[in-house]
């Protein structure tokens, strides 16, 4: 990630990024849950939720989006930064990358959304659209916080 521009660390990221191990550590089920997301609104308050999955893989649901849903259903518009986890085979869990839907997802709500990843063992914060080159865009501009 050397030509991504990094953002600094704060205590409040390191929390975030707490909060998705914890939530996965704590709901972890095989084959039904094995992701955790947490979420920062602009205005600090923290979500989490984990990925849902049914029939060994067949139906999948990433954490990332669930708990943007789950932000937006409690009003908010305003999203600043989003972690993942991943739970191991051996009961642990750590910081996971994004996939592009939920790249494609979270910069389609706030542009300027950032992410926190790990890169070379510790966490990196960048914007989340610079992990998405070439992202989609519609022929007419949109933004959800619009009325």
């Amino acid at each position: 990630m050397q030509s991504i521009n990094s953002l600094p660390i704060t205590k409040e990221d390191e929390e975030l990024a707490q909060a998705s191990i914890d939530i996965i550590k704590k709901l972890f089920k095989k084959n039904f849950h094995g992701v955790g997301a947490a979420l920062r609104t602009k205005a600090g308050k923290i979500y989490t939720a984990v990925h849902l999955e049914a029939n060994v893989g067949r139906i999948a649901v990433c954490a990332e989006a669930i708990v943007l849903g789950k932000a937006i259903s409690e009003g908010e518009k305003e999203f600043d930064t989003v972690v993942a986890a991943l739970h191991t085979d051996e009961g642990e869990a750590d910081i996971c990358s994004p996939c592009g839907m939920c790249r494609e997802l979270m910069t389609d709500y706030n542009k300027n959304i950032k992410v926190i990843v790990k890169n070379e063992g510790k966490l990196f914060k960048c914007e989340m659209l610079s992990l998405l080159p070439g992202k989609f865009q519609n022929a007419y501009e949109m933004s959800y916080t619009d009325s």
